[in-house]
């Protein structure tokens, strides 16, 4: 191993968003995340919706929205006319 080309290698405690600490070594120092061991479902067999930046309220704000026109036309199509001229 060559002297002097690798960087500093200290100490880092470890964050996530579902309270659990950890202390292992990182380049980056200190940092949270938002998935761990302890709560990533693939671990705990749990189902949970992750929600970065209110992505999933945009989805479902633009979805209803969709949706309400979607059936608006339905509804028109489905009124009976009045009658029909020839």
């Amino acid at each position: 191993m060559q002297e002097g080309i690798h960087p500093e290698y200290p100490a880092a405690r470890i964050k996530c968003a579902c309270g659990n600490t950890f202390v292992t070594r990182s380049t980056r120092g200190d940092f949270q995340v938002d998935v761990c061991g302890a709560c990533h479902p693939f671990y705990t067999g749990t189902q949970k919706l992750i929600d970065t930046a209110g992505r999933v309220d945009r989805f479902r704000k633009r979805y209803e929205k969709t949706a309400a026109v979607a059936a608006g036309k339905v509804a028109k199509a489905a009124e009976p006319k009045g009658p029909e001229s020839k």
